[in-house]
C-alpha cells in the first residue's frame, strides 16, 4: 500500500513538472506574475514556471497586427458632415507596459483615433479633405504613436480607407467633375484646332516661300542663259565680222599681189558706184576721172541694146 501511494505521488509530481514546463513560440511573449505581482516576461525558449505561486498573467503577440475600424462620422471645416474609416497598423514593443498600461487597449487606440480624426478633419475643409490623404494619415500616426508610448505599442502606420461625403455632396462633386472634364476636352479641342491652323497656315507660308524662290532661282537661271546666248551670239557675229575682214583683206592683198591694171580697178569703181545708186532717191557724185569712163560704158551699153 505505502508502495502504491508513493508511485501514484511520483505520478502527480511529473505530471505538475511537465504541466509547468512552458515553450514560448517565436514572435510571442508571456508575462508572468507572482504572487499577483509583475515578475519577468518570457521570451522565446523553455521556462518552468513555479506551481501555485507564478502564473502566465498575459500571452503577447510581437508581429505587426492590423486594426480595422468602422466608419467614424466626422464635421470639416465648412459643416460637411462625412463618414471616414481608419485602418491602424500597429505592433507590441512592451509586452509589460502593454498589459498594465490601459484596458482594454484596441478600444482605446480606436477611440483615440476616432478623436484625433475628429479634431484634424474639423480644420479642414471638404475640397482639402478629400486631397489630403497624405497629411491626415501623417498627423494621425505622429498622434497615436505618441499617446501609445506608454501602453508599449509602436503605431507603424494609419491609412485613410474611405471617405464618404453625403449622397448630395457626392452628386455635386460629380457634376463639377463632369463639367470640369468637358472643360478640358473644349479647352484640348479648341487647342488642338489653333495648332492645326498655325500649321497650315505655317505649311502654306513655307510653300510659298520655296514657290518664290524656286521662281526666283528660275528667272536667275533663264537671265543667265540668255546672256550666255547673246554672249554667244555676238562672239559668233564678231567672228564673223573678224572672218569677212579677214578674207576681204586676204582678197586686197591678192589683188595687190597680182598688180592689177588701171582700167580693171576703174571697172571695180564702177561696179562699187553701181550698187551705191541701186537705192532710190540716192544723189551720186561721180569724180571726174571716172566720167569719161562712164560715158564710154554707157556708149557700150546702147550698142548692146541695139
Amino acid at each position: 500500500m505505502p508502495y502504491i501511494f508513493l508511485a501514484l505521488l511520483a505520478v502527480a509530481l511529473i505530471a505538475l513538472i511537465i504541466a509547468n514546463v512552458k515553450i514560448v513560440p517565436q514572435s510571442k511573449a508571456f508575462v508572468i506574475e507572482r504572487l499577483g505581482t509583475y515578475n519577468s516576461t518570457w521570451q522565446t525558449g523553455i521556462h518552468i514556471k513555479i506551481p501555485f505561486i507564478e502564473r502566465i498573467a498575459k500571452q503577447v503577440s510581437l508581429k505587426e497586427q492590423v486594426a480595422d475600424f468602422p466608419p467614424q462620422p466626422v464635421i470639416t471645416k465648412d459643416n460637411v458632415t462625412m463618414q471616414i474609416d481608419t485602418i491602424v497598423f500597429f505592433q507590441i514593443t512592451d509586452p509589460k507596459l502593454f498589459a498594465y498600461g490601459v484596458e482594454r487597449p484596441i478600444s482605446a487606440i480606436e477611440n483615440l483615433t476616432a478623436t484625433t480624426l475628429r479634431n484634424i478633419i474639423g480644420d479642414m475643409e471638404l475640397d482639402h479633405t478629400l486631397t489630403s490623404r497624405d497629411t491626415i494619415n501623417a498627423k494621425i500616426r505622429g498622434i497615436l504613436d505618441e499617446a501609445t508610448d506608454p501602453w508599449g505599442i509602436k503605431v507603424n502606420r494609419v491609412e485613410l480607407r474611405n471617405i464618404l461625403p453625403p449622397k448630395e455632396i457626392q452628386d455635386a462633386m460629380e457634376k463639377q467633375m463632369k463639367a470640369e472634364r468637358q472643360r478640358r476636352e473644349a479647352i484640348l479641342t479648341a487647342e488642338g484646332a489653333k495648332a492645326s491652323e498655325v500649321l497650315v497656315a505655317e505649311g502654306q507660308k513655307a510653300s510659298k516661300i520655296l514657290a518664290a524662290e524656286a521662281d526666283k532661282q528660275s528667272a536667275i537661271l533663264s537671265a543667265e542663259a540668255i546672256k550666255e546666248a547673246k554672249i554667244r551670239e555676238a562672239e559668233g557675229e564678231a567672228e564673223a565680222i573678224m572672218k569677212v575682214a579677214e578674207a576681204r583683206a586676204k582678197a586686197i592683198e591678192m589683188i595687190n599681189q597680182a598688180q592689177p591694171q588701171e582700167g580693171y580697178l576703174t571697172m571695180k569703181k564702177l561696179e562699187a558706184f553701181e550698187k551705191a545708186a541701186d537705192g532710190k532717191a540716192t544723189k551720186l557724185i561721180i569724180p571726174s576721172e571716172l566720167q569719161g569712163v562712164a560715158g564710154l560704158a554707157a556708149g557700150v551699153q546702147a550698142i548692146l541694146d541695139k
